[in-house]
């Protein structure tokens, strides 16, 4: 298994609301690390509710659509 820790986000994009577990890696502290990272064109979550009512598993989101990442 990877190092690193679990943090839960909360993203909005557009009219979605989406909260989920981000992977933050050991070289990284924050959630806005992962989220500045220049090499990724995505942010991937797991354990997502969507709009405080539908779930899935995983989730990949475009970091150019996202308007905002909260950590909770």
């Amino acid at each position: 298994m990877a190092e690193g820790k679990i943090v839960r986000i909360r993203v909005r994009m557009g009219t979605n609301t989406y909260v989920g577990d981000l992977f933050i890696p050991a070289m990284r502290n924050r959630a806005s690390d992962v989220f500045n990272d220049e090499q990724r064109l995505f942010i991937s979550l797991t354990n997502v509710l969507i709009n405080d009512k539908e779930r899935a598993e995983f989730i990949s989101l475009n970091k150019t659509l996202i308007e905002s990442l909260t950590e909770i």
